[in-house]
């Protein structure tokens, strides 16, 4: 079911990889006719080819109870987080060290994030979840009215 916010974040990073993968099948290419390498260049070029197209963009996007976190266009890397899990929003940032990807932060937490600097910092129940984004600031308003819209854990009645 999909909701009332989405948004796809393109990056440059995909280029770099999508070179380095035309590079490493020119190379099994041209040394088509050494022994290893022969099978080495192009394994590895295919193998950054669909690294490439999984990390070309990352979209955010409601699923009605959840919210959906997935690179693509081929859908390797995605994550689903149920609304009930998150406990807060913030705007905030990611440093050098977070880099891009998907890896954990040395601050804690998971990191997701595919270009730039601003992120949304989701505390949940189980941890920290920052959301690269370069939406951040309607993200994160939009994740707070789904929070308010939350309804009270319902307390069971002793009978």
């Amino acid at each position: 079911m999909n909701g009332i916010y989405r948004h796809t974040q393109r990056a440059p990073l995909c280029l770099i990889l999508y070179v380095t993968a035309v590079m490493f099948l020119g190379l099994g290419w041209v040394l088509r006719n050494e022994p290893v390498i022969q099978w080495v260049f192009p394994a590895a070029g295919l193998l950054t080819l669909i690294l490439s197209a999984s990390f070309h963009h990352l979209t955010v996007e409601d699923e009605g109870d959840r919210l959906s976190i997935r690179f693509g266009p081929i859908p390797l890397f995605r994550r689903s987080i149920k609304y009930e899990d998150i406990v807060s929003v913030e705007v905030g940032r990611t440093t050098v060290l977070d880099g891009w990807g998907i890896h954990t932060s040395i601050r804690g937490g998971w990191v997701w994030n595919i270009w730039g600097t601003d992120c949304v910092a989701l505390r949940l129940r189980n941890g920290i979840l920052r959301i690269g984004t370069d939406d951040a600031d309607q993200l994160s308003e939009f994740l707070n009215r789904r929070l308010s819209e939350k309804e009270p854990t319902s307390r069971k009645r002793s009978t």
